[in-house]
């Protein structure tokens, strides 16, 4: 009988395997990767490419944004989504990237997180317009929003929600769990059970204080693993100065088969790079898949205006790819490990390729960036979620708790166990969250624009840019919609609902 239930369950497994491996197949493998980059294209044309023209605009406002009276800053949320952004893919990700798709795969990378920064910046300005407030007079808004106040369909925001809330709510960080307890096994050899025990712990700490403590605590540590991270990045790019042109060179000529053409293998070469260092760019930044716009609504800009929030958003985007995941692919580059016979694949070539650098002792160093990039992308993540499940339950805290529970669960699943049919789960969610939110931005583009053009006419005049809501009569019907600092309804309570 027990043999029966085992096979029965084995076929089940198999059989899930099979339908959302093929669900992803379709999602990532042929819709969503052609999707995002069109989309990417056209707000960049209709933007001007503005992510170029005012590059250093965004970093002013960055700066300008770290302190505010009350509530959270753009910085705070800036830090927020790079804790949710930068992880594993940034490492692991990015040696896959150069396995599958070659030297040439980091060209696209670079180009999809350039058409994926003016992505952001639609989807974060949308996110501050149809912000609200709930019970406690926090900020809350994403595109489960502006889905129901910008377009009125709340049952597309509760879909999105749904789905949000499985991917990053609750695999997404059974995952992370699962890669901390894993790194530091393999490195100090710690028991499992014990480093997911700690790990829930410091999580429920976080995540029992509510977005606040999240932002807080984001914005000390993304600093400091980025710099550390960076750091090594710069120490191996100095102490291989002179190959870094050869490297520079390689990564263009790869990227449209130059070095490969007198081999015959040139079409095949520029797909592999292609789909590979697109499809990991966007994993790994997010444009355009609707997640970090949960968080860029919370913020309390500076300029008080929408579009401000979309700068700090974009910018984010630029960090992450172009310059996180571009020390990861500079590291294994010039350490010259994808030459060797039987180089690793995965995480495994980025730590060979700092060993052969600088020794041993980075064993340690790896499992400390883990660590640092893969905590605070749970407490990024529930954050994400948090609103999610407010915004199901009438922008109220009715159920929190009990999601906060689940939650701590999967964290403490995810770091003693591994179902790779779970994680694919959370992808397909991913993918359907993404291909929703797509469909909002491109339905709301053109107020998105709009705001967006008022922001910059008024720099141009020298002005600081200030929104007023008369000029959109597109917002005149709606509450919770965008007001004057000060003057935004509080969502409605539990029991006005």
């Amino acid at each position: 009988m027990s043999v029966t239930n085992e096979t029965w369950l084995t076929s089940l497994n198999d059989g899930l395997e099979a339908v959302i491996g093929a669900i992803n197949g379709v999602l990532w493998g042929q819709l969503l990767v052609y999707l995002l980059v069109a989309v990417g294209i056209y707000f960049t044309l209709r933007l001007g490419f503005i992510q170029i023209r005012q590059f250093r605009h965004s970093v002013d406002v960055l700066k300008s944004g770290k302190d505010v009276d009350n509530g959270i800053s753009s910085y705070q949320v800036f830090c927020t989504s790079m804790a949710a952004r930068v992880g594993t893919g940034n490492m692991a990700g990015v040696a896959v990237a150069l396995t599958v798709g070659g030297p040439g795969a980091i060209f696209w990378m670079w180009l999809i997180a350039l058409f994926g920064m003016s992505t952001a910046f639609i989807e974060s300005t949308l996110a501050q317009i149809y912000k609200t407030k709930d019970i406690d007079g926090q900020y809350r808004g994403g595109p489960a929003y502006y889905m129901e106040k910008g377009l009125g369909m709340r049952w597309m925001g509760s879909l999105f929600s749904v789905f949000l809330i499985i991917a990053f709510g609750l695999v997404f960080n059974a995952v992370q769990a699962n890669t901390i307890t894993d790194a530091l096994s393999h490195s100090f050899g710690f028991d499992e059970t014990i480093m997911g025990i700690v790990i829930v712990a410091f999580s429920a700490f976080f995540i029992m204080g509510g977005l606040r403590k999240i932002a807080a605590a984001s914005a000390k540590i993304v600093p400091v693993m980025a710099i550390g991270y960076l750091a090594i990045a710069m120490i191996i790019v100095i102490m291989n100065i002179t190959e870094l042109p050869a490297v520079l060179a390689l990564i263009v000529k790869s990227a449209f088969g130059w070095q490969e053409a007198a081999a015959g293998g040139v079409a095949y070469t520029i797909a592999q790079a292609m789909q590979s260092g697109i499809a990991r760019g966007l994993f790994s930044n997010e444009a355009g898949m609707g997640s970090a716009a949960n968080v860029a609504a919370s913020a309390t800009p500076n300029p008080n205006h929408p579009a401000s929030q979309g700068f700090v958003q974009m910018l984010g985007v630029f960090v992450d790819t172009i310059v996180i995941c571009s020390a990861s692919a500079a590291m294994i580059m010039l350490s010259g490990v994808m030459d060797q016979p039987n180089a690793a694949t995965g995480i495994s070539l980025l730590q060979q390729a700092l060993t052969s650098e600088l020794g041993s002792w980075t064993t340690y160093f790896m499992a400390a960036a883990i660590l640092l990039f893969c905590f605070s992308s749970i407490i990024a993540n529930y954050s994400y979620a948090e609103t999610n499940v407010m915004f199901l339950n009438g922008n109220t805290k009715k159920g929190l708790f009990a999601f906060r529970v689940c939650v701590l669960i999967m964290v403490m699943f995810g770091s003693v166990a591994s179902l790779p049919v779970v994680w694919n789960l959370a992808d397909a969610s991913m993918g359907m969250m993404a291909l929703i939110n797509i469909v909002a931005l491109v339905m709301l583009s053109k107020l998105a624009i709009k705001v967006i053009k008022d922001y910059e006419t008024q720099l141009k005049a020298g002005k600081t840019p200030e929104f007023d809501r008369s000029k959109f009569p597109e917002l005149d019907d709606l509450d919770g919609a965008w007001h004057p600092e000060g003057t935004e309804p509080v969502a409605a309570t539990a029991t006005s609902k």
